[in-house]
């Protein structure tokens, strides 16, 4: 995977969604196939061998590549929502992100003990979203949980908020 190639397509936007932060929007990575297939591909072989039975993605960005490893990989695809989204019974996790507080819900039938889950999202930056997520997944026991980002804001050192048995991978890494 070329990573410099992939960190060249990631636009920046100034001052979104609130002034102060500069967001880095992936979905430049999306709208080109050869781009896209080459981050198919990387993902792909990462986890390959994992026995990754799940792959849960965090509304919304992580539903663009969720479901297509998913695919690749011969796994189901769970969705992390937010409030008022998913029709069955849920749990639920609130957090403090970047800028504000948020909620997120998972089905409470979505995983079980045998599951082997890869958690996906576009962005780790201070941690809230994703350690909320990883809070969910525990509920259900899984063997093993894996975490995935697209890209990391390495100097918000949002990795120190998970437990050392989970094994986090980043793409593209940004120092800022």
């Amino acid at each position: 995977m070329n990573v410099s190639k992939l960190r060249e397509k990631v636009r920046n936007i100034p001052d979104f969604p609130v002034k102060g932060i500069q967001f880095k929007d992936v979905t430049t990575l999306f709208k080109d196939s050869a781009t896209l297939k080459e981050l198919s591909d990387g993902l792909f072989k990462m986890y390959q061998n994992k026995g990754i039975t799940k792959v849960v993605g965090i509304e919304s960005r992580g539903f663009i590549m969720g479901p297509l490893l998913a695919d690749r990989l011969h796994a189901g695809f769970v969705p992390i929502r937010k409030p008022g989204k998913l029709p069955a019974p849920t749990f639920e996790a609130t957090y403090d992100k970047e800028y504000g507080t948020d909620t997120i819900q998972i089905h409470r039938d979505a995983l079980d003990e045998q599951d082997v889950v890869l958690l996906h999202d576009d962005l780790l930056a201070t941690g809230g979203t994703m350690v909320a997520a990883v809070d969910l997944i525990r509920k259900f026991n899984p063997r093993k949980i894996y975490v995935n980002f697209l890209i990391e804001l390495e100097d918000l050192k949002g990795r120190k908020l998970f437990d050392p048995d989970i094994e986090i991978e980043s793409i593209i890494k940004y120092n800022i």
